[in-house]
């Protein structure tokens, strides 16, 4: 597989929030991870760094995941770990209470990518069917949308758009989605943070993705695109091309 991950901190805010990357276990799978940090006095920075490095640790001490059912149940156990970690840590540290972070994570097999995620950071499929959105979104705005009570185009501009129902580390114990697909030669699997699905269409995503050039430079033109836009939240993704090609990246 061929993989790139990128964080960049955007043109307003002053800290990078966000953390993520893409790991190899014991069978050289990948684990790709996007984590949104959220909370005061740089506490957000604090729970997804806990949590990136946590699950980073856990799944390179992973053997080989041969089922869906195996990917799933590892998503599920680790994540719910990792939420009381990161809610006991802020508990006892008062600088970091409330504090919270979204994650979607992903485990890539040669067969199948089974997702989780929590939060409104987004995992994305490319492939012969077109561009699809993998995850729900868990955020006031979307549960509007989904209820019928204002549109999609409405959503979009919503002044509380940035307002979650659910996030990891803030509460002892915590929901999450999981999904698995079919995952075969030549499919793109995009993970983002808000800030850039908030900030880059999925026409224009997918644009880049299937577009000549290396991972690494779709995902610098995203952010770069991103930033243009405005660029007013810290920008995080992670790519995983289903192909022969050694990893690039981290």
């Amino acid at each position: 597989m061929n993989a790139v991950f990128i964080t960049d901190k955007g043109k307003v805010r002053l800290h990078n929030e966000d953390n993520g990357g893409i790991f190899a276990n014991k069978e050289g799978q990948r684990l790709a991870v996007v984590a949104d940090g959220m909370g005061g006095h740089r506490a957000g920075d604090v729970a997804s760094e806990m949590t990136i490095n946590f699950l980073k640790t856990e799944w390179e001490n992973t053997e080989k995941i041969d089922t869906a059912e195996a990917a799933e149940n590892w998503l599920r156990t680790k994540i719910v770990e990792v939420n009381k970690r990161v809610f006991e840590h802020s508990k006892q540290n008062s600088e970091c209470e409330g504090m919270g972070t979204t994650v979607v994570a992903a485990v890539c097999t040669n067969l199948f990518a089974t997702l989780a995620n929590i939060g409104d950071s987004r995992g994305y499929i490319l492939n012969e069917s077109g561009f699809q959105q993998l995850t729900e979104d868990h955020s006031l705005v979307n549960e509007l949308v989904r209820t019928g009570q204002i549109s999609r185009e409405d959503a979009e501009h919503h002044p509380r758009k940035n307002v979650l129902l659910r996030a990891l580390g803030t509460e002892e114990t915590v929901a999450m989605d999981t999904k698995t697909i079919i995952f075969e030669g030549g499919d793109f699997l995009f993970l983002c943070s808000d800030g850039l699905s908030n900030k880059v269409t999925e026409d224009e995503i997918k644009g880049i993705l299937t577009q000549s050039g290396s991972l690494d430079e779709k995902a610098s033109e995203l952010v770069t695109l991103a930033n243009q836009n405005g660029g007013e939240d810290n920008i995080t993704l992670a790519i995983v091309e289903h192909s022969d090609v050694v990893i690039e990246g981290r």
